[in-house]
């Protein structure tokens, strides 16, 4: 929370809004003012049960989808208050670490990990859950804590804005309050939160180097599939040091293909890799 007395300088609570954060706020509760125009009918029931995560539709309807489609359903407003309040204050400050493109892709991972975790082992605890709905955003939320308390361990938030508590400490809490409320029965999926917590630790240890790594390969494959390039002269034919020359840029481009996509490519760029292709 912050003060000025200059008429430039407004008060101010929390961060500033940073785009994909922005974006993530308009699609949540878009989605959930169109939830609740739908009511209690069977619209309604339809619309949550194929967007939201449902074991048995994942395994025996095939319906992948719903590993991202459910993070953005919630079930009434305390639900999504929450976790957006959460991915405003934490999320904000992350993505202006990160950068928009490494913050949304923690963000999905997370979400995906959380629901991936509650699909593959809830079905074993609880034999009922194959058709119970899971909706929400909290798995990758907290994911998003468990990375700020990586980051910034002993940081204080203020616990029902009263009592100052170290981030790493209030994570800690949050693990052990979720495991002992995992075998309750009250319509939580507290072992998607488990497996946010977890998803965003093992990402943050070295996963996301190692998935970095399959991006940058997929892609280089990519651009590899679409442009040949032919090998150097043998050495002392004419022209070699020219061919050199030229192999040695469409290599950095194929590199820069690698770590940021096509799309990255500059005009001139992208005619070399076509004249490259030619020959």
């Amino acid at each position: 929370m912050r003060y000025a007395n200059g008429p430039r300088m407004p008060f101010s609570f929390g961060p500033g809004i940073t785009p994909t954060v922005k974006a993530l706020l308009a699609a949540n509760i878009s989605i959930f003012v169109l939830q609740f125009l739908l009511g209690q009918s069977e619209v309604r029931f339809w619309f949550d049960s194929t967007f939201g995560l449902v074991p048995g539709k994942v395994f025996g309807q095939f319906h992948i989808w719903q590993f991202v489609s459910y993070m953005f359903l919630h079930v009434n407003t305390w639900h999504i208050l929450f976790n957006m309040f959460v991915l405003w204050m934490f999320g904000s400050e992350l993505e202006s670490l990160w950068g928009r493109r490494a913050f949304l892709q923690y963000y999905l991972v997370t979400g995906v990990g959380a629901g991936l975790t509650y699909v593959l082992i809830m079905p074993l605890i609880d034999s009922s859950s194959g058709n119970h709905i899971l909706m929400g955003a909290s798995g990758t939320i907290y994911g998003l804590l468990a990375a700020y308390a990586m980051i910034y361990p002993k940081r204080k938030i203020m616990l029902y804005f009263l009592v100052p508590v170290p981030v790493r400490w209030f994570v800690i809490g949050l693990v052990v309050v979720e495991m002992m409320s995992m075998w309750r029965a009250d319509n939580v999926g507290h072992l998607a939160h488990l497996g946010g917590l977890l998803v965003g630790y093992l990402y943050l240890r070295g996963g996301r180097r190692r998935f970095d790594e399959f991006l940058k390969a997929r892609r280089r494959g990519k651009a590899s599939s679409r442009f040949r390039v032919v090998d150097d002269p043998p050495s002392g034919r004419p022209g070699n040091g020219t061919s050199r020359g030229k192999q040695t840029r469409v290599d950095q481009i194929l590199e820069k293909i690698s770590r940021e996509g096509l799309d990255s490519l500059t005009p001139e760029e992208q005619d070399i890799l076509r004249r490259a292709s030619r020959h």
